[in-house]
């Protein structure tokens, strides 16, 4: 059987069967295709600023590692005008994340970046292995899983910077996407799908911005498949680490990475399908400012038309609307252009009126005389009152976690002490004869 040609420059031999689409394709061509569709998730979902200091999430794993890689030399080749720096967040594993910093290190050296390391210890006064020693390893995940999150915010306003981008891939976010409706945590959609996401500054009537605000975080390879990525470094041969954390098989997400993995061996593309329903399913969850561009989430009444349907009715959003959106989803597909597609939100109908309302059954709140349904209220960002941070509640969810955990530590540590005796051969001796000398006396 003669050896496969190159799919794109039909000259080489084709060495890389593409897990995305199951393209053959040459080292060369593999590895342009690749950076070419990381840029063209860049330049058309704007990014980046020209002079923006952008904080890299390094881990040391694969992820970080090709996302630290690609950054430099996009920006070199495009000439983005960026100031890449690493930021790390050392959890306090001890086995997995002190060895993974050794890997950001030589990273930091390979790649020409300055490298600041900041820890939970010096955080929030826990490791991850105190807090694992606590609170068991089930549900350990949602504590570092905060605590990261909050740490990469204190870390990039620490070094003057308001643009993290991390790691996060295709499979990554098809994962929380099925995640969340296993959960049926349906609001989060809009948060989890979106390529930029965002810690909103303070609102002036509020009080003081916080240093911590107005972070903007970006996943520049949302589209890119985590076992191209993996190839992506082994043919460039890039110094990561491959260990998986200790603590990670008890979470809730290796149930959804095994599903998302058997899906693709049935079909290729099922990972971004997946991605593409989440999508489409944020914009017409009730309440997203991505899905009805604000209308849901403001705090102006909503009609009591739009309370049944929110905005996947007839009123916030028509499906002619939906169906051309998928239209549009489907041509980028056929130029393998996997970027999000944002399309604007119909225009709501006039409310009938009075005329054409009749035999038509009023909404259940008027024929009980009961309380009109509320419509979802946007939410109003303040400061936690404990650390500062931002949060939507008097106290951030970190610092509820730390006093769990802060309660159940006890205050003063109890030691058991013993003395050591010698039981030698010497010893037995010397007590006989002075027991025998006693004696005898």
């Amino acid at each position: 059987m003669p050896p496969s040609i190159c799919a794109v420059c039909k000259t080489n031999r084709a060495l890389i069967l593409r897990p995305k689409d199951h393209s053959k394709l040459c080292k060369p061509c593999f590895i342009n295709v690749f950076e070419a569709e990381i840029h063209h998730t860049i330049i058309s979902t704007n990014l980046f600023q020209r002079g923006e200091r952008i904080a890299i999430g390094a881990s040391g794993g694969k992820d970080s590692t090709v996302l630290a890689s690609v950054l430099k030399t996009l920006n070199e080749r495009y000439d983005y005008g960026l100031d890449l720096i690493l930021l790390s967040i050392d959890e306090g594993i001890k086995g997995y994340r002190d060895d993974s910093l050794e890997t950001v290190k030589r990273n930091a050296q390979q790649y020409d970046m300055s490298l600041t390391i900041l820890g939970y210890a010096e955080l929030y006064g826990w490791t991850m292995d105190q807090v694992v020693e606590q609170v068991g390893k089930k549900g350990n995940c949602t504590y570092c899983g905060v605590f990261r999150r909050q740490a990469l915010d204190r870390g990039a306003s620490r070094l003057g910077v308001k643009h993290v981008v991390t790691g996060h891939n295709a499979d990554d976010v098809a994962e929380t996407v099925l995640m969340n409706l296993l959960r049926g945590d349906l609001p989060r959609l809009s948060r989890t799908t979106s390529i930029v996401t965002s810690t909103p500054s303070l609102t002036p009537s509020s009080g003081p911005v916080a240093d911590n605000t107005n972070i903007k975080r970006s996943k520049p390879l949302k589209y890119a498949y985590e076992k191209e990525i993996v190839l992506y470094a082994y043919h460039k041969r890039l110094d990561y680490f491959s260990t998986e954390c200790i603590y990670s098989p008890e979470a809730f997400r290796g149930s959804a990475r095994a599903l998302i993995k058997n899906l693709e061996r049935v079909r290729p593309s099922a990972i971004l399908d997946v991605v593409r329903s989440g999508e489409d399913m944020a914009r017409l969850v009730p309440g997203s400012d991505e899905g009805c561009g604000g209308a849901c989430g403001s705090g102006a009444a909503v009609p009591a038309e739009e309370e049944e349907g929110g905005c996947g009715s007839a009123v916030g959003k028509s499906m002619a609307s939906v169906e051309s959106q998928l239209a549009a989803n489907e041509r980028a597909a056929e130029h393998n252009l996997e970027t999000e597609i944002l399309s604007k939100p119909a225009k709501p109908t006039p409310p009938p009126s009075a005329t054409s309302t009749k035999g038509q059954k009023k909404p259940r709140a008027e024929r009980t005389g009961g309380p009109k349904k509320k419509g979802p209220t946007k939410q109003v960002m303040g400061q936690c009152k404990k650390c500062g941070y931002l949060s939507s509640q008097e106290v951030c969810k970190a610092c509820v976690l730390l006093e769990g955990l802060n309660k159940n530590r006890p205050k003063n540590k109890i030691e058991v002490g013993y003395e050591v005796q010698d039981v030698s051969l010497n010893s037995v001796r010397d007590e006989l004869e002075a027991a025998t000398l006693a004696a005898e006396g």
